[in-house]
This record gives structure tokens, C-alpha cells and sequence, in this order.
């Protein structure tokens, strides 16, 4: 059936400046791809290695799984009417305009938090050439570059991530074939490890910490996953979304498979699992431990870049949420102007950076790389949850108002109703963990007060709207 117009969204003038539709193809399909490779699988594999042992596999597996059925409804979503923006806005039409508030703001904070973890990681990973290096110097001009690609144009950012996806792509099977073939060999490190599939099938390793250490290495594993919803953010700016939005989505489970599974396989066959550090990053640790130097450099370089892909993709979700909560009027008028050179919400990005800048600056109160990266990828991953689950929350109501469009829907999900309830039960699961830990708990005692002075920010803004509109109606009565 084709497609009818649909009329422009509130706020949308249609003389307005809009912005322009400038990725294509290639640059979806390896954005998609880096959203799937994050600083959670450079840096936090070792963490979630060493508290889950072996079953970090499953982790990854079982996460990955109820991330897709996210992706799947949202793709639905999105593609049944081509004016929205993002997420936020097909939440506001059917949870209303409360709930697009908490979500939009919710997501933007997600990101400020993912970008200085990911900023302050590139300082952890400049340390490895200039161990005397202070790192919040990198991390600020990580930032700063990242800002300028930013405020180019849509097309710089595209191209920038275009070329981080490669590396990483090319640096983890260069790691998979490296291992592979140091399986093989039967290679012995210099400490006397010898690369074998006996360090994946050793039943000591497979829960290690027990049932508790599996459950553990949840949050840093859904925090890996941090950026494949970035997707969601990037229809207004995507030529061609009802083809490319589906193709890039229904290519995550294989991406999972090859960049986690296979790579998590590689690096514990090799090293084994009690020579993995929860403090570095595996993927540099292997090929130290083989005595190849440069390539440790090489792949301490593509974590970098990682770290930097991770961040730009943040950067630039900032930026266009705070556009679409100023276009709802859920945010100030002036972060929804566009720059006329490049239709780039330049005040947005200023702003997001503003308050990456001011979180990056943490690390003059907790200098340890590690332990910050922890604190912020533990909110990080509350704010993503609480995400997901208002994306699964909506297309539940969407199934229930309008089956009308379901029937017309060109990417439907399969099971959507029974796969949306239970990935919403596996997430409210995973919260629940995080009380045993003392670093998530931390993070998760501080959710309360960020929700909370949305509901009064909330209640001024109605407040506020109430009484002008109460004011309209006395002067022109």
C-alpha cells in the first residue's frame, strides 16, 4: 500500500529551516556498526570478564537479544510516519507529552554521562604512550575536536564515524585471525599460558564469583550496547530511511556475534581467564602479553579511536535531542535554531558540550581512569534501560490504538506484543541487580534525584503555560 503524507509535526512552519537528509547509505550501515562497537566492549570486556568468567558470553548474547527486540519496535515505530525525528516523538504521540519530556532529557543526559566516560577513557588510553601524561588534557581535546566535527555539518559527522567504524571493524578481525591463529599454533605466551580452547571449556571459569558475578557483569555489558539506538536519532537526517533504517537493523545480530562473541572467545582462549586484568583493556593486553608491542600500540590506537567514535555519535544524539525537545517546546526556543550555513543546531551542540566539558572536569576529583569510567557507565546504563523500556512502553500502546497501522507497517516485529512485556520484565531484572553491587548502587541511589527535578521542572513549565495561556484569553476577552 503506498504511503499517504503525513502533515508536519507542531512546530514544524514549513517555511522553517529544516534540517538536511545528509547521510547515505554507506554512512548508516557503519554508523550502525560503530553503535555496536563501544568503549564498553574495548574497555569494560575486562571488567565483565573478570567478575563473569566464560558467561559473559551468554551475557552478551541474552543482552544483545532484548536490544534488538528494542531496535525492532522501534524501526516499526519510526517507519510508520517518516516526520518524526526521533524516538521522542513517536513516545509523545502515544504516552503524551509528559513522557516525551522524561524520556528526551532522560536520553540526553545518557549521552552527556556516555560521552565523558568515553572522553575520559581516551585519557586512560593517551596514558599508554605518556604514562606521566595527566589525563583530563586528551580527554578536553578529544572533546574539542569532536565539538568542531560536530559544528561542520551532518555529512563531517557521518564521514568522521564512517571512518572510525572502519577502523574498528578492521582492527577486530585483524584480532579474531590474529587469535584464531594462536589457538591453532598451540602459541605460549612469555608467562607460560598456552592458547587453547581449554581455557573457554574449564568449568572453574565459567562462574567463577557464581550466580552473583554473572549477574554483575550486566551493566557494563548493556552499557557496551549504548549507541545502537543512536539510529533512532537519525531519521530526519537519513536519505532513504524505510530502506536503510530496516537493512541496518536487521544486520545487529550478526554484528554481535562476530564483534563480541567472537572476539570475547579469542581474547579468553588466548590469555585465559585468570591473566585478564579488570583495570585495562583486554583487546591491548593479549598482544602484550604475545610480545607484539606494535600491535599492542596499534590496537591501544583503535581503542582510542573507538573511545572517539563513541563519543562523537554522542555528541552529535546530544545535540539533535535537545533540537527535538526545543521543537516539542520542552526545551528553550533557541536550542531548536539552525545554523544557515549547515542546518546544524549549533546552540544545541554548544550546550551539550557545555555540560560534557563540566562532567570531564571530574577527573581533577577522581583521577583513577577506571573508577570513573565505573561511576559514569553505571548511569549511563540506568538512563539507557529507562530508555528502552519507553520505547517498548509505547509501541505497546501503538499495538493497542492503532492496529490499522501494524497491518500497514512495511517492518513489522514478529511477536512484538509477547517479546515487548518480556524484554520489559528482563530490563526491570536487570535494575534490580545492580542493588547488590556497591558502585551500581551508588549510581542508581542518584536516579531519584534526577527524575525528580524533572517532575518539578515538569511542573513549572505547565504552571508557566497555564497562566500565559490564562493571560491570552483575559486580554483578548
Amino acid at each position: 500500500m503506498t504511503k499517504q503524507p503525513v502533515p508536519s509535526r507542531p512546530g514544524d512552519p514549513a517555511t522553517a529551516q529544516s534540517l538536511h537528509r545528509g547521510l547515505s547509505e554507506r554512512h548508516i550501515q557503519l554508523i550502525s556498526i560503530g553503535g555496536a562497537i563501544g568503549t564498553g566492549l574495548f574497555m569494560g570486556a575486562g571488567k565483565t570478564i573478570a567478575v563473569s568468567g566464560t558467561s559473559i558470553l551468554i551475557t552478551y548474547v541474552v543482552i544483545g537479544f532484548f536490544m534488538f527486540v528494542v531496535m525492532r519496535a522501534m524501526g516499526e515505530l519510526l517507519l510508520t510516519r517518516l516526520d518524526y525525528r526521533s524516538f521522542a516523538d513517536f513516545v509523545s504521540d502515544y504516552l503524551g507529552p509528559k513522557a516525551s519530556f522524561f524520556l528526551g532529557w532522560s536520553y540526553w543526559l545518557s549521552w552527556v554521562v556516555t560521552c565523558i566516560a568515553d572522553v575520559v577513557v581516551c585519557g586512560g588510553y593517551m596514558q599508554y604512550w605518556q604514562p606521566d601524561l595527566s589525563p583530563w588534557i586528551p580527554a578536553l581535546l578529544t572533546l574539542g575536536l569532536l565539538c568542531l566535527f560536530n559544528l561542520l555539518s551532518v555529512k563531517m559527522f557521518g564521514e568522521a564515524e564512517f571512518w572510525f567504524a572502519i577502523i574498528k571493524v578492521i582492527a577486530i578481525v585483524a584480532l579474531i585471525l590474529t587469535g584464531c591463529w594462536m589457538i591453532a599454533s598451540g602459541w605460549t605466551s612469555p608467562d607460560g599460558v598456552r592458547a587453547s580452547l581449554g581455557n573457554l571449556t574449564d568449568p572453574a571459569v565459567f562462574m567463577p564469583h557464581g550466580v552473583m558475578g554473572f549477574f554483575a557483569g550486566f551493566q557494563i555489558a548493556i552499557f557496551s550496547y549504548t549507541g545502537v539506538e543512536l539510529l533512532g536519532t537519525m531519521t530526519a537526517e537519513t536519505r532513504n530511511p524505510e530502506k536503510l533504517l530496516p537493512k541496518a537493523i536487521n544486520a545487529i545480530p550478526l554484528r554481535i556475534i562476530i564483534f563480541y562473541v567472537m572476539s570475547i572467545l579469542v581474547i579468553i582462549a588466548v590469555t585465559s581467564w585468570q591473566h585478564i586484568s579488570p583495570d585495562t583493556s583486554p583487546f591491548v593486553t593479549l598482544f602484550d602479553k604475545a610480545g607484539l608491542p606494535a600491535a599492542a600500540a596499534i590496537i591501544n590506537f583503535v581503542a582510542l579511536t573507538s573511545a572517539m567514535s563513541s563519543a562523537n555519535s554522542g555528541v552529535y544524539s546530544c545535540t539533535r535531542m535537545l533540537y527535538g525537545l526545543s521543537m516539542e517546546k520542552h526545551a528553550h526556543w533557541q536550542f531548536r535554531i539552525l545554523s544557515r550555513a549547515t542546518a546544524i543546531p549549533v546552540r544545541s551542540l554548544m550546550f551539550s558540550c557545555f555540560c560534557m566539558l563540566s562532567g570531564t572536569l571530574l577527573l581533577f576529583l577522581v583521577p583513577n581512569v577506571m573508577t570513573l569510567f565505573t561511576i559514569v557507565s553505571t548511569l549511563s546504563a540506568i538512563l539507557v534501560i529507562y530508555s528502552w523500556g519507553m520505547i517498548l512502553v509505547a509501541y505497546l500502546v501503538y499495538r493497542k490504538r492503532r492496529p490499522d497501522l501494524h497491518a500497514q507497517a512495511i517492518f513489522k516485529m514478529p511477536a512484538g506484543i509477547a517479546l515487548s512485556w518480556l524484554s520489559l520484565l528482563f530490563f526491570l531484572f536487570s535494575i534490580v541487580i545492580m542493588v547488590f553491587d556497591h558502585d551500581t548502587l551508588l549510581a542508581l541511589c542518584a536516579m531519584p534525584f534526577w527524575f525528580a527535578l524533572l517532575a518539578i521542572v515538569w511542573r513549572l513549565k505547565v504552571k508557566r503555560e497555564n497562566a500565559t495561556r490564562a493571560y491570552k484569553l483575559e486580554t483578548e476577552g
